[in-house]
């Protein structure tokens, strides 16, 4: 699997990116200006992939003198370490985690939101005996702690009588979590897309699943960039709704930038885009996705987390930055009317 691109920016892997901030300080100028734009790139962020496909963010940046830095996230808890340590100024990750980050004290925003995504479900060999989380007390489960599967399990546990006690939890990235299964190191994994995608046509059973039980896919900042690089972050949300459209138009080419950048086969992506994906919503964090992260908060405390679900609802009352992506909604919805007229005055000069 892929792990950097390179076009005219430089990029790197997440291993590498300690050692870019001690060189470049997150790409941050004395004269208040950008240098460089830290962002990542993620497998499970599919419009990451678009933007990075097309260098789109490159072409616009380059009018307001910022290179671009891309930086591979293999989950949402290691975007979470890296915006904690300056070495992103931009991360992808589930809406609960973007949450639980806020929640620990991340000077962290969500700017924008990505997608409504089903990517998390219970899997299991089809020679598991598992039919459900009903028949998961005293089993080996594997999953990405701090991430949407993880936070799934947990509610997926509760909603058949049994709690993250009654399991013995493996916490492994998503990779691992699905090796650990295929192996029989564990009965069963808390599957993410598009490795459960693959997983699932390789002949692994999705035994439990609930979208409900899963959060948006989210875009995250430092309140530090989103104060300080007001055009940058503007510019970033231009480019995501950008790939938004184009994804919505575009779902073939889609899944071919998927299936290449996440070097899975084109059915797997072809999966994951058509059945389990939907691009076609508000990106602007706003009701919708508060009602998604609400029932999350008790499962912050029960893991230990969070001290109490009180500091959950503060964390949750400070975490949306909307104003970026309400900006480039009424540029789209602006542009759509003017597009209207347009075409409704040249029916008329046709008449």
């Amino acid at each position: 699997m892929p792990t950097s691109f390179s076009r005219s920016a430089q990029s790197v892997t997440a291993l590498g990116a300690a050692a870019l901030l001690a060189l470049s300080a997150c790409g941050d100028d004395s004269d208040g200006e950008l240098d460089t734009l830290n962002i990542d790139f993620a497998t499970y962020n599919p419009l990451s992939l678009v933007i990075l496909e097309h260098g789109w963010l490159e072409e616009e940046l380059e009018e307001l003198g910022t290179d671009v830095t891309w930086i591979q996230s293999h989950g949402s808890n290691r975007a979470n370490e890296m915006l904690r340590a300056d070495e992103l100024h931009v991360g992808s990750t589930a809406g609960s985690a973007a949450l639980l980050n806020r929640s620990v004290g991340a000077d962290v925003h969500t700017f924008y939101v990505e997608s409504q995504p089903e990517w998390a479900a219970l899997v299991a060999r089809p020679d598991s005996g598992i039919e459900g989380p009903e028949d998961l007390e005293g089993a080996s489960v594997a999953a990405t702690l701090a991430t949407d599967p993880f936070f799934f399990l947990a509610r997926s546990l509760e909603e058949a009588g049994l709690s993250l006690d009654d399991v013995e939890v493996q916490a492994l990235q998503h990779a691992d979590g699905r090796q650990a299964m295929e192996n029989g190191d564990v009965d069963a994994w808390m599957g993410l897309d598009p490795i459960m995608g693959d997983a699932e046509l390789a002949g692994a059973e999705l035994v439990h699943r609930d979208i409900d039980f899963n959060t948006f896919s989210t875009v995250n900042a430092t309140a530090d960039f989103l104060e300080d690089y007001p055009e940058v972050a503007q510019t970033v949300v231009n480019v995501y709704e950008q790939a938004r459209q184009w994804a919505v138009e575009n779902p073939d080419e889609t899944a071919e930038i998927l299936a290449e950048h996440a070097g899975i086969e084109l059915d797997v992506a072809e999966l994951v885009i058509s059945e389990r994906v939907n691009f076609d919503i508000s990106p602007v964090p706003g009701d919708d996705l508060h009602t998604s992260l609400e029932p999350v908060a008790p499962f912050f405390v029960e893991t230990g987390d969070v001290d109490s679900e009180e500091q959950v609802q503060d964390a949750l009352d400070e975490l949306f930055w909307p104003e970026y992506a309400e900006e480039a909604e009424a540029t789209d919805a602006e542009g759509a009317d003017d597009a209207a007229e347009q075409a409704e005055i040249e029916e008329d000069e046709d008449a």
